[in-house]
């Protein structure tokens, strides 16, 4: 494959983002400084304080910020009624495994939210600092929230090779990404959430996939052995829907849109 060439993927997304739709004004929205000198963004859809939902962004774990997923937060937000603390954690390959896992466990154990949610990347964080936690045996959001998640860095699964061509995210890509995060392909099953020997204790489970997404089976099999270990988990699976569809293909696509609001209807918890 050729290589990808990381200065303009990044210019690039961000070119994208500042070209979109802001997304939903909200009363409050502001940049903080987390643990560890973290860059976080605190959305609030109203005056009133409510449930508060972390957010990992995807990316690959290579690129994004709050910039990129700026609308998707404040999406989330307003159609959920949840306070969302987005994290800006440290980017692969400047930052290789597991350091955004210490920056996503460390902002859900400073923030206690009640729910740790991502895409893609971002939702393999999500789950990774779940895992960091209880094995810490420190307290637990009660949901995480997964949408087209990593779960397996072997890349193994068959929709890898079913769906890793001409459907947005290409398995050649996806390789180069792993290795991006985890230099060592002997760390690889260790760093799977998948291949985590034992997933009893963890939070509920949101989990949605997309039909035609080469990460489609493994994030189905992460809800069998979720569900497995004795997790409650909801699990869909988007038929004709890509990977990514979470983010902004609600502006092109009715059926992304309608599986967001699937997805917002179900993504708990809501106070009024």
């Amino acid at each position: 494959m050729t290589v990808p060439n990381l200065s303009e993927l990044r210019d690039g997304i961000h070119r994208r983002a500042g070209a979109r739709p802001q997304g939903p004004a909200l009363t409050y929205v502001e940049d903080l400084e987390g643990p560890n000198g973290l860059r976080l963004r605190h959305y609030r859809p109203s005056g009133k304080e409510r449930p508060l939902v972390v957010f990992a962004h995807g990316g690959a774990w290579v690129i994004g910020d709050l910039d990129t997923h700026d609308r998707t937060c404040r999406r989330v937000a307003d159609a959920c009624d949840v306070e969302v603390l987005a994290v800006d954690y440290r980017l692969a390959p400047e930052h290789p495994y597991p350091e955004a896992i210490d920056d996503v466990a460390e902002v859900v154990r400073w923030a206690g939210p009640v729910a740790v949610a991502g895409d893609s990347a971002g939702g393999y964080l999500a789950t990774m600092a779940c895992l960091r936690l209880r094995d810490a045996g420190e307290p637990l959001p009660a949901v995480q929230i997964l949408i087209c998640p990593n779960t397996d860095l072997t890349l193994s699964q068959p929709s890898v090779e079913e769906k890793g061509a001409g459907y947005g995210l290409d398995a050649d890509f996806l390789a180069w990404a792993v290795t991006q995060w985890t230099p060592d392909p002997a760390m690889r099953a260790q760093a799977s959430p998948l291949l985590v020997s034992d997933l009893y204790g963890l939070p509920d489970a949101l989990i949605v996939t997309a039909e035609h997404d080469a990460l489609r089976d493994e994030g189905d099999a992460y809800a069998r052995r979720l569900a497995q270990a004795g997790v409650r988990v909801v699990h869909r699976q988007e038929a004709g829907l890509v990977h990514g569809f979470i983010q902004n293909m609600d502006l092109t696509s009715h059926e992304a849109a309608a599986a967001q609001d699937r997805l917002f209807t179900e993504t708990p918890p809501r106070r009024r």
